[in-house]
């Protein structure tokens, strides 16, 4: 299988994403109905795997290529296990703490050797940004939001994004108030293919794009700040402002804590590419492959495409988003797939990260 294609370009020493920037929530309903399933997820930071135990799975086999990504599971697993949520929330950056070097020290109970050293060498920063705010990605939007933002905007602009607003009243608010030639000037600079390759995402996974970052993120900003209520987005909320405000991402929330907690048991931890799954023999009910797709060459995009649809069952789903690389069903397999089109209109339209471009849910035909 060539779905590893990424692992000879990029690094995955280090945690690209301490938190996950996909809508579990859009995620989660495009599943659909997988009680007593088998599902299968990228990890990325796991909170997405996490979210999927809320659909009542048998089993949740997560696989990424990064042990630093791995341990970001664990180490929520661990929080899940031993911490209250108001402690979770703590100890990952969505509250103030001054008690996260113990919280996690808790959440460590039991962990791995690997987890441990890595953790522990991030301690102070865990300490200072909380867990889900030490990533190469949250780094890149803290500098953005401490060193360039208060040269463009006041905190008041920024707090006034949160506002609650009917739709008309967004749209003037951007257009006029926050849309500004400072705001437009650093977009194109900050959100560059250079900077973006250098300081957030890995150059790599570049390799496969078309056009600029900087208006693809504009024209999603529109969708953020215009479409969807800002007041209810965590991902927006945590850019500007560096912690979740009213809105927390689903896996945070109150009501699905005791629920993940209970069904932890269900998830099967694979280091490795889609291999470590699809190999085996073993059949699927549903897929979250986050936006691997977009890393990869169409010729190997259509080939693992392949081996992923021959190890789903039939009605499995393949939920993933595009960025700037467009991926959808390639034509050697269309006959085998249906695109629930119904579907990807109804939640595009309410996913709340916004980066992306694309949100595919595609099923797999008996």
């Amino acid at each position: 299988m060539q779905s590893s294609e990424i692992a000879a370009k990029a690094a995955f020493d280090h945690i690209r994403y301490a938190q996950l920037w996909e809508d579990a929530d859009v995620l989660t309903q495009a599943l659909g109905d997988c009680r007593g399933g088998t599902l299968v997820s990228i990890c990325a930071a796991g909170d997405n795997a996490l979210a999927m135990l809320t659909l009542d799975p048998a089993k949740v086999v997560v696989v990424d290529l990064s042990p630093a990504q791995i341990a970001c599971l664990n180490l929520r697993i661990g929080a899940f296990r031993h911490l209250t949520h108001p402690e979770f929330l703590e100890l990952m950056g969505a509250r103030p703490s001054t008690r996260r070097r113990a919280l996690m020290a808790q959440a460590l109970t039991g962990a791995d050797a690997e987890t441990r050293a890595l953790w522990d060498n991030l301690a102070g920063e865990v300490a200072l940004h909380g867990a889900g705010g030490v990533g190469k990605f949250e780094r890149y939007f803290r500098t953005f939001r401490t060193r360039l933002l208060p040269l463009v905007h006041a905190p008041k602009t920024i707090d006034a994004i949160f506002v609650s607003r009917p739709l008309p009243e967004r749209q003037a608010f951007l257009d006029k108030r926050f849309n500004t030639w400072r705001w437009r000037l650093l977009l194109n600079a900050f959100f560059s293919r250079f900077v973006m390759g250098r300081m957030g995402r890995d150059k790599a996974f570049f390799d496969h794009v078309a056009g600029s970052p900087a208006q693809h993120v504009a024209r999603r900003i529109r969708h953020a700040a215009v479409t969807c209520d800002p007041a209810d987005n965590p991902y927006l909320h945590w850019i500007m402002k560096g912690t979740h405000g009213a809105a927390l991402p689903m896996t945070w929330r109150a009501e699905h804590f005791d629920t993940i907690r209970a069904r932890l048991d269900r998830l099967d931890i694979r280091p490795g590419s889609l291999e470590a799954f699809v190999s085996t023999g073993e059949k699927a009910d549903g897929f979250n492959l986050s936006d691997i797709f977009e890393y990869m060459s169409p010729e190997v995009f259509a080939s693992v495409y392949g081996t992923i649809v021959n190890a789903a069952s039939p009605g499995a789903r393949l939920v993933y988003w595009n960025m700037m690389a467009p991926r959808r069903v390639p034509a050697a397999h269309a006959a085998r797939v249906t695109t629930l089109t119904g579907v990807e209109e109804r939640l595009k339209a309410v996913d709340k990260a916004f980066f992306y471009s694309d949100f595919v849910v595609e099923e797999v035909q008996g």
